[in-house]
């Protein structure tokens, strides 16, 4: 078994398709070759500025870094994916930023990371100098490198352009190692960000479509091999999800369409965009994106005969949606996913027009362990048990000891993965995710999860998008809490609302109190912003004088 660098694997790749399309992007096209040799220049200039790796990683705890963070605040382009092939091949670390931060959350994320250089979108430079002077980051010390977006913001003092670094002459290049880490920071749904560990070679294997028994030659000749359109990446690459589908493209030798998200969601460009490069594969997150590709189909007919598979995670994902969408694109297979920084993709399960909703089906390492997880829960067991994976997971969260050893315990020797989620083995294998033991809400001595009551209200015809959370109850404990938003013209009445979803689920579990908004506040990622619907949730209107 030999383990392999993202770097590494790319130099196989670009060697074995140099001329085809890599990165496209709006009117930027580049090839392999071309990323190839501009991510090298990068590299050397990071490397002429100090950056690289000082400590070895055997010479570390798990929760440790000893690579120079790169710290990546961009909204989505071919920068992006060359920025971290450049920081790689540096042997440096990049990491993901979500560019909507405040300047509190960021200088957060920046003081605990602790970033070394910074490649940057020029309109975001303001944010990131506010966020700087709250955090211990010095901007005067950091290696900065611009990239010209056309906003009209000039390039903070010192600053490099980035056109120029890529330029940078190659020197000799450090030798990446498996070892590398690649960073990936959370999206803070429930709480504060936090820095996931891992090692490339486990990454690769774990969400980026490598396998251990890769080798040099298999890898080139599947991308030699490799005729199928581009890949479309939709969702910000900030987001884990759509790095693992932008690499796995690359890795397969399929060139990769990165959407330009610097405005907000417009599912009639997103789908003009595969008309026109003839996409084998779109990636969406949930609803939040699924629903508004469904309205747009419907108003206008799209030629999407390339399209293969469309792939749909970090987020709920409505079965009649599902339905909807394959009525609209009868021959496409949807994959469901399902996965977190912390696992990388654990299962997933396709489903075609007719076919009743796919169970999901464990990947290489996952499984489901007991809730006091000293075992492995056998199919068909009725216990609640966690997900979990082994194998392929992380090394830990950076800084945090404490919870790397909760989330990633050392189990009969052997090192696993347990994100929060509870879930069933069920008797065929497959595993049933019943949502996030953080977002349960424990209501008069019964455990609700929250996932559930998203799915049965995003059924009724005039919710166009919702969330669940709980909130303090005198009677109950806890009680659960709906933030609704109304489909376009729609009115929602929440007593109507908590029938609605009484008639389909047990009554216990249907919200006590439902807040309308005109909008549900989402992350850039399409992810749930449950501390903003807590907030929301105090507010809610009682659904019900009944028990």
């Amino acid at each position: 078994m030999a383990d392999w660098a993202l770097a590494a694997v790319h130099d196989v790749v670009a060697a074995a398709v140099p001329d085809r399309d890599m990165l496209i992007c709006g009117e930027v096209r580049r090839t392999f070759g071309e990323v190839r040799d501009r991510s090298r220049g990068l590299a050397s200039f990071f490397v002429s500025r100090g950056l690289g790796t000082h400590t070895d990683r055997s010479e570390l705890e798990r929760w440790e870094n000893g690579q120079d963070p790169v710290a990546l605040v961009l909204h989505n382009g071919t920068e992006y994916i060359e920025a971290m092939l450049g920081a790689y091949r540096a042997r440096a670390v990049p990491f993901n930023v979500n560019q909507h931060y405040r300047p509190a959350e960021l200088a957060a994320l920046l003081t605990d990371v602790g970033p070394r250089a910074v490649v940057y979108h020029r309109r975001y430079g303001p944010l990131l100098t506010a966020a700087c002077d709250r955090s211990s980051v010095d901007t005067s010390e950091l290696v900065l490198v611009d990239v010209d977006d056309g906003s009209g913001f000039e390039p903070l003092p010192g600053s490099t352009p980035y056109e120029q670094a890529v330029s940078t002459p190659v020197g000799d290049l450090p030798e990446p190692s498996p070892d590398d880490l690649y960073l990936v920071c959370t999206g803070g749904t429930t709480g504060r960000p936090k820095a996931v560990l891992w090692r490339q070679a486990d990454i690769y294997c774990a969400a980026m479509a490598g396998t251990a028994e890769a080798t040099a030659d298999s890898i080139a000749a599947t991308a030699r091999d490799n005729q199928a359109g581009p890949w479309y990446a939709v969702p910000p690459l900030m987001h884990a999800a759509a790095q693992w589908t932008a690499f796995s493209g690359l890795h397969a030798g399929a060139p990769v369409l990165v959407h330009e998200d610097a405005t907000a969601f417009d599912a009639a460009r997103v789908l003009g965009i595969a008309e026109r490069e003839r996409a084998s594969m779109m990636s969406l997150v949930g609803d939040a994106h699924v629903r508004p590709v469904i309205d747009e189909l419907r108003r206008h007919p799209y030629d999407l005969s390339a399209m293969g598979m469309i792939g749909t995670g970090g987020a709920v994902t409505s079965e009649h949606l599902v339905d909807e969408l394959l009525e609209l694109l009868p021959h496409v297979l949807v994959v469901e996913g399902y996965g977190a920084s912390e696992t990388g993709g654990m299962a997933y399960g396709g489903r075609v027009r007719g076919a009743a909703p796919a169970p999901l089906r464990p990947a290489v390492g996952a499984t489901v362990v007991s809730a006091d997880l000293t075992r492995e829960l056998d199919p068909g067991d009725d216990e609640i048990g966690w997900t979990a994976r082994r194998g392929r997971v992380p090394l830990g969260y950076l800084g945090d000891r404490d919870t790397t050893e909760a989330t990633f315990p050392i189990v009969a020797g052997e090192r696993l993965s347990i994100p929060g989620d509870r879930a069933r083995r069920r008797a065929d294998e497959s595993i049933e995710v019943l949502g996030r033991d953080s977002l349960v809400v424990n209501t008069g001595g019964e455990k609700v999860f929250v996932e559930e009551v998203e799915l049965a209200l995003l059924t009724h015809p005039d919710v166009a998008d919702a969330l669940v959370v709980g909130r303090p109850s005198e009677r109950f404990g806890q009680e659960v809490v709906a933030v609704v938003a109304p489909r376009q013209g729609a009115a929602l009445d929440p007593a109507e609302l908590r029938e609605f979803v009484a008639a389909r689920i047990a009554r216990f579990k249907a919200p006590r109190a439902i807040a309308v908004c005109a909008s549900v506040r989402r992350h850039a990622s399409g992810k749930a912003d449950y501390r903003w619907a807590k907030e929301v949730a105090a507010d809610a209107v009682e659904a019900t004088g009944n028990p």
